[in-house]
């Protein structure tokens, strides 16, 4: 079982930036792919970036690619997003996940409200 707790969204003006954080719960974080994703107000759920278990591969939704950027700390058991250059569009919770396997994410966080003022 891996729980997973995200922070540090909140409002920012857009050309800002913010960096979430994800801690999990478990002895075996080193060995999961990581992964964010962000549902705005009436629309599904997208992914956004995701980090295999080493932290060597990277990879993003075409919309946020150049601005965000996913990163892990294997050691403290948590991945961040750098989220520059933010827009309104970029409004939405933000959720990170987990999985053994890549694009297959098992476990969830409750998420963390990220809003972009014009």
């Amino acid at each position: 079982q891996v729980q997973l707790v995200e922070s540090g969204g909140g409002l920012v003006q857009a050309g800002g930036s913010l960096r979430l954080s994800c801690a999990a719960s478990g002895r075996n974080f080193r060995r999961y792919f990581m992964g964010w994703f962000r549902q705005a107000p009436g629309k599904e759920r997208e992914f956004v970036a995701a980090i295999s278990w080493s932290g060597g591969s990277q990879s993003y939704a075409d919309s946020v690619k150049g601005r965000f950027t996913i990163s892990r700390d294997n050691a403290k058991n948590t991945v961040y997003l750098q989220m520059n250059s933010l827009k309104p569009e970029d409004t939405a919770v933000y959720y990170c996940a987990s999985g053994a396997v890549a694009g297959s994410y098992d476990y969830w966080g409750q998420g963390t409200q990220v809003t972009v003022s014009s």
